[in-house]
């Protein structure tokens, strides 16, 4: 439903500004690279002292470089496999480090080591859920399943939680739980889309065997 509703509207929002990285000789791979750096960097150094909030803020601001790069090379007219590849590539990097700047936190100063192999499950679930549909397809068959929670709700998920608890450092009261549930929602909606889509390609895997059998 993100994917679908949500990254229309905000291509639509960030096409001006994409227009106006193009205009000053910006490229789109620059784009990628920057805002990977700059999401990397806001997880790995404010989530591990538990300052969520500004983390939250710092990865925000940069993750957006998704939708942006794109909409550059669209309005370029030179979408390449390169990029295609080196978005994807790049995305992962960030994903890890976000969840593991939170399995850092849980397992220094946040001091719970439950909540530290969650995180560390959504970090290994999420790159298992962008590998069963990468893997499917090198073989030639369809994983047309999105899933339960892909990579758009597993960061809104994850950053909006950590964000809110973040506000606990300022004095808002009872939101630091909102992060450890937002983990646990994460790790079971992740474990419910790896399965959703190993049982689509098997299903197509199968169908394929069972054609070039009959063949």
């Amino acid at each position: 439903m993100l994917n679908k509703y949500a990254r229309a509207f905000f291509t639509r929002v960030l096409t001006p500004f994409a227009a106006f990285l193009i205009r000053l000789g910006v490229s789109p791979d620059a784009v990628t690279l920057v805002g990977t750096a700059g999401s990397v960097a806001g997880a790995l150094v404010f989530f591990p002292r538990g300052e969520f909030f500004w983390g939250t803020v710092t990865i925000t601001l940069f993750i957006f470089s998704d939708l942006v790069d794109g909409n550059m090379a669209r309005q370029l007219g030179r979408s390449t496999k390169w990029g295609a590849f080196l978005d994807s590539t790049l995305d992962r990097v960030a994903d890890a480090a976000i969840f593991g700047g939170l399995a850092m936190w849980y397992a220094g100063k946040g001091d719970n080591n439950l909540l530290c192999a969650v995180a560390i499950f959504c970090l290994a679930s999420g790159l298992v859920v962008s590998y069963t549909k990468a893997r499917a397809e090198s073989q030639g068959l369809p994983c047309d399943v999105s899933g339960l929670v892909e990579r758009a709700e597993r960061l809104v998920i994850s950053l909006v939680a950590a964000g809110v608890a973040g506000l606990h450092q300022f004095g808002v009261p009872y939101v630091e739980w909102l992060l450890p549930v937002a983990l646990w929602l994460v790790a079971a909606g992740s474990l419910v889309t790896v399965f959703q889509r190993m049982l689509t390609v098997r299903r197509e895997a199968f169908e394929a065997d069972r054609v070039a059998a009959g063949s």
